[in-house]
């Protein structure tokens, strides 16, 4: 007999006897215990133990091999899809819930996927690569929140396939680092592809292309119990950090206010403003300070010169302006930045961004950037061309068609070609570190890396300026 049949049939048995010994509660076992036994041996159950025991556990023998906090955002991959398998169960015997419920409902899983995301914040890991990719793989889990085309989410199929193409930006990087590098990172970034695509798209488009299937006749969930008065509760988390959040934002007017605002309404209040100002004396003024003069240091000429322009920039902006312009403007520190409400007749304008990256989901007539530095960006298709000015160390994958692509005065731009924009005219002026990276024409996923050159031999010949590109020996 299989050997993976006999490890099936161990398990039932294995369950079945705790049911039968009140495992689940006191006294006779429950109709709800029964039915999470009978849950537990679905075939959709049993393919989704399969898809954690082949690709999750290709995924755990490659990161053995690396360790460290490699090792450690890979046992939170699997503890995300252990989670979503006690959830796929618990659906089978469970009516669905509200919207409130759901959010309740999905918690567990939510808790692991923040516990990932966490691992990528503070000071940037020699691994942060890896962190980001396998922290951003697991949005794709959150196709088991679609409840309907209303709900707000694409298709869990779509869903699964978008959430994927977040992170493959970050896991294309650790392709080309280590290809010449370490093998078995090479092979933990094939796994970590393996597992969503084909892996999870695959499991969900099998047993659940319209979503998770409750069972109208099950048990009713019920929320966890409120904390006893008089305790302290904890500090609820940020409503922004949840994959599962259903709550909508308050407005703004109920948020306290800052800046300028505080000013004016604390003025037109009525109330003495100036109560609480110091008096300036003689000796604070600045003609009366021993340590100024009126000579500008050149010290201090240079670190005003100097100052980033960021610190000058406006407001972050991420908005579609006169229903043709999107238009994001000065980002900072975002990545999770997504267009995915747009057409072919609309352009996108991207000012001022630094370390971020954007989403465009959807073909577009354009795509611009503009003065960013270590600005993501990944797109599908655009009609026109893709441009990228004034900006340092820019990143761009292009996973549709794009006919043309222009750098001008940038240094620093890696540009991932798909198979279908290979055919790209790519003119670059005034800008150096240009690499483009195209698939690999062998069977494997790896990526071919060329580099474009920018500088230039003019030699005078018959006439006129033979101009070719410079080329060093090796000697």
């Amino acid at each position: 007999m299989d050997e993976k049949l006999l490890q099936r049939l161990e398990s039932a048995v294995a369950r079945l006897e705790v049911l039968s010994s009140g495992g689940f509660g006191q006294g006779t076992p429950r109709d709800g215990d029964i039915a999470a036994a009978a849950a537990a041996s679905d075939p959709s159950i049993i393919a989704f133990e399969d898809l954690i025991s082949q690709c999750v556990g290709r995924l755990c023998s490659a990161a053995d091999k690396i360790g460290g906090v490699v090792l450690d955002v890979t046992k939170v991959v699997k503890d995300a899809f252990s989670s979503q398998k006690e959830l796929l169960i618990r659906i089978k015997e469970t009516k669905k819930p509200d919207v409130k419920g759901l959010s309740e409902f999905l918690k567990p899983l939510n808790d692991v996927i923040m516990k990932a995301s966490s691992m990528t914040e503070g000071r940037r890991s020699d691994f942060f690569n890896h962190l980001k990719a396998a922290a951003d793989s697991l949005a794709a889990l959150a196709w088991i929140a679609y409840t309907g085309k209303d709900c707000g989410m694409s298709m869990p199929i779509a869903h699964v396939e978008e959430s994927w193409q977040m992170a493959e930006f970050y896991n294309n990087k650790i392709l080309v680092e280590y290809r010449n590098k370490d093998p078995n990172h090479v092979e933990w970034a094939k796994a970590l592809k393996e597992l969503y695509l084909p892996g999870l798209r695959e499991y969900v488009k099998t047993h659940y292309p319209l979503g998770p299937v409750w069972n109208a006749t099950g048990r009713t969930y019920v929320s966890p119990p409120a904390k006893v008065p008089g305790t302290t509760p904890a500090p609820p988390a940020p409503p922004s950090a949840s994959l599962f959040n259903t709550e909508s934002p308050k407005p703004s007017s109920s948020h306290p206010k800052k800046g300028m605002a505080a000013v004016f309404e604390e003025i037109s209040s009525g109330k003495q403003v100036t109560s609480g100002l110091r008096k300036v004396t003689d000796d604070m003024k600045t003609k009366n300070r021993a340590d100024r003069t009126g000579i500008v240091g050149a010290g201090e000429k240079d670190n005003r010169v100097n100052s980033p322009s960021f610190s000058k920039a406006g407001p972050p902006k991420l908005e579609l302006q006169m229903g043709r312009k999107w238009v994001v403007e000065n980002q900072i520190g975002k990545k999770n930045l997504v267009i995915d409400d747009c057409d072919a007749k609309q352009s996108v304008y991207i000012f001022g961004c630094k370390d971020s990256v954007l989403q465009i989901q959807g073909k577009v007539n354009n795509i611009t950037i503009d003065k960013c530095t270590k600005m993501g960006v990944v797109f599908s298709d655009v009609v026109a061309a893709f441009e990228i000015v004034n900006c340092s160390g820019v990143e761009v994958q292009c996973q549709g068609v794009a006919p043309t692509i222009s750098v001008d005065n940038t240094s620093g731009c890696q540009l991932y070609l798909s198979k279908d924009s290979l055919e790209a005219s790519v003119t670059t002026s005034k800008s150096s570190e240009i690499n483009i990276l195209v698939p690999s024409a062998g069977p494997d996923t790896d990526w071919d890396e060329h580099a474009l050159p920018y500088q230039y031999v003019h030699v005078y010949k018959d006439g006129q300026f033979i101009t070719s590109p410079a080329t060093h020996s090796g000697g």
